[in-house]
């Protein structure tokens, strides 16, 4: 226990509750003593990526290997994946499907006739092996994490506290030797958004499992938390940043009134459903004739991109109800159709709009096979970190399969040296809060936000050039330096700390697709 009463200590602090950060948590506590504190900025900790994915998890099927899962992953991820993340991913990850996810968490998997696991295939995949609940498997996945999570004694879960930046030696530490030492991270300053105060939470390791970042765009299939916190604290601390170019779009996201409102899952398309124009035309074979409507992600959204444009149209359809029976479609897909009720179509009789949406960051925060960081104590696991496993683009149902391996993995690393607090609690100050008692305006807020999705969606998205991103550049850097002199004038809040990190995010992302002049993967020049 710490003197101060802004003050925590604990063993682990995990910042993130989606299926990284959960399992990671879960770990830590039940092979070890270890305390763990996680912290989620959501009002509920089932606020995670995890809850919003539909397709499945990569498991190992009956006619499936671990040599071809690698070939597939390798295929997609247009051959420049990490090796070593590769054989870690296909050797450890359909075993912790099977039993950390399926025996232990009793994740109720879809079950086939014969009352063992059901495995269907998705597109690029070769084989059948993705498990599923019904089309909310990650909704399934993260009920089961978080019930787990919240009965366990030795596990802190504070939602509504939003992380603001983490600690350093050498940034934080009033001890003056401190900075001769290795670029160390010993915790966070974290708001508690509902007193305002800000903690300062000391931890032996720190495991970033902040998700992704796909809310810095105008469309996008992730929930309002995934702003790219983890990777802006990251790369202010002095973390090693890697691929942050390669921004996966989904192909299909409904689209309402201008907008994507939720992911329609590929396995949509991998039950027969064709992507057809404005005209009820099929138009995948002309961009992809090998695979068609199974085609990679990035080929099937930039497909879909250049048909819009070819046509003049807002958006493409999915027409499933000529390929499934109403009441397959119900049992198949009840999230999809229940959700596409609500906004006034029935996918049973209906084609299904759908338009590409930011949905996955292939980057992040540059991690060894074991999670660790460039700086000493810092983790990163799940979508904001960057294993290399997906290379140039990822293979779809493995983001899932990778936050589960890496979260375990990671947790195994932190326990081989829980020794002692890096720091002496009380060389770390206070947080000193550089605004004044002016409420933040929320109309400011959101302008900027506004301002920031337009630009990565217009000039850093499906298709780039050196002339956009340069104009991004230009931009982004401008609206930074006036967000900064904002930050410094208002009362922090969770939408200011968003805010901020958006933009940071936003440059760090234009900056590498700039110095990348290759076309590879979810990185397309079309320059």
């Amino acid at each position: 226990m710490s003197e101060r009463s802004d003050q925590i200590i604990t063993d682990v602090l995990i910042i993130g509750s989606g299926i990284a950060g959960g399992s990671a948590a879960l770990r830590l506590a039940e092979v070890s003593s270890a305390r763990v504190t996680i912290v989620s900025a959501a009002s509920d900790p089932h606020e995670a990526n995890t809850y919003y994915a539909q397709g499945g998890i990569i498991a190992r099927g009956p006619t499936d290997s671990a040599g071809l899962l690698a070939e597939d992953l390798y295929r997609a991820g247009a051959g420049i994946n990490n090796p070593e993340a590769v054989d870690l991913l296909v050797g450890s990850g359909p075993v912790l499907v099977e039993e950390f996810l399926h025996r232990k968490l009793k994740v109720p998997f879809a079950l086939g006739p014969d009352q063992v696991l059901e495995y269907v295939k998705e597109a690029a995949h070769s084989t059948e092996r993705i498990v599923h609940v019904e089309d909310s498997t990650g909704r399934a996945i993260e009920e089961k994490l978080v019930e787990a999570l919240s009965s366990h004694p030795n596990i802190s879960l504070l939602a509504h506290h939003t992380a603001v930046d983490l600690l350093t030696l050498s940034h934080h530490s009033l001890n003056a030797l401190d900075a001769y030492k290795p670029l160390t991270c010993v915790g966070a300053y974290v708001l508690d958004q509902r007193s305002g105060e800000v903690l300062t939470i000391l931890a032996k390791k720190i495991i970033l499992a902040t998700g992704g970042v796909g809310q810095i765009y105008l469309h996008t299939t992730n929930p309002p938390i995934a702003r790219g916190d983890g990777v802006a604290m990251a790369a202010r601390a002095g973390a090693r940043m890697l691929h942050a170019q390669f921004i996966q779009f989904h192909p299909t996201a409904f689209y309402h009134q201008g907008k994507a409102e939720f992911l329609v899952s590929e396995t949509v398309r991998g039950a027969g459903a064709h992507l057809v124009n404005q005209n009820g035309e099929a138009f995948m074979e002309r961009y992809a004739p090998e695979w068609k409507d199974l085609a990679p992600r990035d080929v099937v959204a930039r497909s879909i991109h250049y048909e819009m444009l070819s046509t003049g149209a807002l958006h493409v359809y999915l027409d499933l109800k000529s390929h499934l029976g109403a009441n397959e479609i119900r049992a198949r897909f009840p999230y999809i159709h229940e959700n596409a009720l609500r906004l006034g179509v029935d996918i049973t009789k209906e084609l299904i709009p759908v338009v590409p949406a930011a949905h996955y960051f292939i980057g992040g925060v540059w991690v060894d096979g074991w999670g660790r960081s460039s700086i000493q104590n810092l983790y990163a696991a799940g979508e904001v970190s960057c294993t290399g496993v997906h290379g140039a683009n990822r293979l779809g149902s493995a983001s899932l399969l990778e936050g589960l391996v890496w979260g375990h993995r990671a947790a195994d690393d932190a326990l081989r040296s829980l020794d002692g607090l890096p720091v002496d609690p009380k060389d770390i100050p206070p947080w000193a809060d550089p605004g004044s008692v002016e409420q933040v305006d929320p109309a400011l807020i959101l302008q900027d936000l506004t301002t920031i999705k337009y630009i990565m969606w217009n000039y850093v998205g499906l298709v780039r050039s050196q002339r956009r991103l340069e104009r991004a550049m230009e931009d982004l850097t401008q609206l930074r330096s006036d967000i900064s002199r904002f930050y410094r004038r208002v009362r922090l809040s969770d939408s200011l700390i968003g805010l901020r990190n958006s933009v940071e995010t936003a440059i760090l992302i234009a900056s590498a697709a700039w110095e990348d002049r290759r076309s590879i993967g979810a990185h397309y020049r079309e320059d």
